[in-house]
């Protein structure tokens, strides 16, 4: 199967030539295995059943034998021997070569399993599911870094409504993009599946009762995109399911969802305001792509278009993936403003050379002109002589055309949005 690029390839090759090796972390099913083979010319699954007392013996004997092999050497689910990262790390301190070796991880390892850091040894970098850009659904014809730096755009979105709703409930999962028919909505659902019954014994090899977590992520996907406090979270599964959470229980399902990468939490900015409101700190927490919700709702693409209120949401949590994959190419990082009276922006993107700007995400053309007047306010709030003045403003929308109009706000189609 021909390869489908994918946006951070070019990261980690940059990363292979200053470092001595690349760690690429991410949820499962999202593509780390088949990126990390496409820059290696070796590679261990740890995996593989039929290797096991192998790699057990190795790794009670002479662990630094993994390392034998043609560079660059990758290690497929690296934490399920973590003693393969001291390894990696005191052989790069020997040798002093670059681009040595490429490892993939689909959880976080327990606190105290590698006796170093990695710094300056080995370098992170976080992969999430397909952008629309990488499925090759969006056409590319607007590049956020032209957006960043004021140019001129236009586009046109090949993406229907129903397209977009299509393309939400199958999700950016590799495995999913070629797949013909409603038989592809299915992957999603079971990566959920998959995720409740496995995943989270697997991450640290303590039980954890399915249904809970099942009720505790249907919660989180019911308030998708909100700042949902652990309260919220609680009483919505007090009252509309079987089984009642406590707050300790609840916080290690939260924590493991985290260290799986399945769940992200959205920072409010940290911009300067002039405005006189509070600022509402409570994250906002997001799948790490929108299929997870509509999967676990048991949303069909129809579903969403006869409730155009989830159809926001979700769509807003598609353009969240979406932008931090472009963000990420550049730095940078995306966060949200809502103070005490309910104001809100949806998006901050704060680049690392400092340039900021603003994003509003309305699925529908009738919320443009409101969208684009929010913009406006915000702008107005911020104490642009500590900041400086926004390089955009943005509505990313789920309609046909990108363009800038005359006040300089962007309107953008996600269908035409690349890095």
């Amino acid at each position: 199967m021909k390869y489908l690029p994918r946006i951070i390839d070019q990261e980690i090759t940059e990363l292979m030539q200053i470092m001595g090796a690349v760690l690429i972390e991410g949820c499962k099913w999202c593509g780390k295995s088949t990126t990390g083979a496409y820059h290696a010319k070796s590679l261990i699954e740890f995996q593989n059943p039929d290797k096991k007392e192998e790699y057990d013996e190795i790794k009670n004997t002479k662990p630094s034998l993994f390392l034998q092999g043609e560079k660059p050497r990758m290690f497929d689910e690296w934490q399920m021997y973590p003693i393969i990262w001291d390894a990696i790390r005191t052989d790069v301190d020997h040798t002093g070569l670059k681009g040595q070796y490429i490892l993939t991880g689909s959880a976080k390892p327990s606190e105290g399993k590698t006796m170093h850091t990695g710094t300056g040894r080995i370098s992170r970098v976080l992969m999430r599911p397909m952008s629309l850009f990488e499925s090759q659904e969006s056409t590319g014809e607007v590049s956020l870094k032209d957006i960043i730096n004021g140019q001129d755009i236009t586009g046109v979105s090949n993406l229907s409504l129903e397209d977009l709703a299509s393309v939400i409930v199958r999700g950016g999962w590799p495995g999913a993009i070629n797949v013909k028919g409603d038989i592809k909505y299915r992957v999603a659902k079971e990566y959920v599946k998959s995720l409740i019954h496995e995943e989270v014994k697997k991450v640290d090899g303590i039980e954890r009762n399915p249904e809970k977590m099942q009720n505790v992520l249907r919660s989180l996907a019911r308030n998708i995109g909100t700042q949902v406090s652990n309260t919220t979270i609680e009483n919505d599964v007090k009252n509309n399911f079987t089984e009642d959470i406590s707050r300790p229980t609840l916080m290690d399902y939260l924590t493991t969802l985290e260290k799986l990468f399945v769940i992200e939490n959205v920072n409010a900015t940290n911009l300067h305001f002039r405005s006189k409101y509070a600022l509402r700190t409570t994250p906002k927490k997001y799948f790490v792509d929108p299929s997870i919700a509509t999967a676990i709702l048991d949303m069909a693409p129809l579903d969403l278009i006869n409730d155009l209120n989830t159809f926001g949401f979700v769509f807003e949590s598609l353009c969240m993936r979406d932008l931090k994959i472009y963000a990420g190419r550049y730095g940078g990082e995306i966060s949200f403003y809502r103070d005490e009276k309910d104001f809100e922006v949806d998006a901050i993107l704060r680049t690392s050379n400092g340039k900021w700007g603003a994003i509003e995400i309305k699925l529908g053309a009738g919320y443009i002109e409101e969208a684009a007047q929010n913009l406006l306010k915000f702008k107005e709030r911020v104490d642009t002589s500590k900041c400086g003045e926004p390089a955009f403003l943005m509505v990313l929308t789920g309609t046909k055309y990108s363009y800038k109009r005359e006040d300089g706000i962007y309107v953008v189609s996600i269908g035409t949005l690349k890095d």
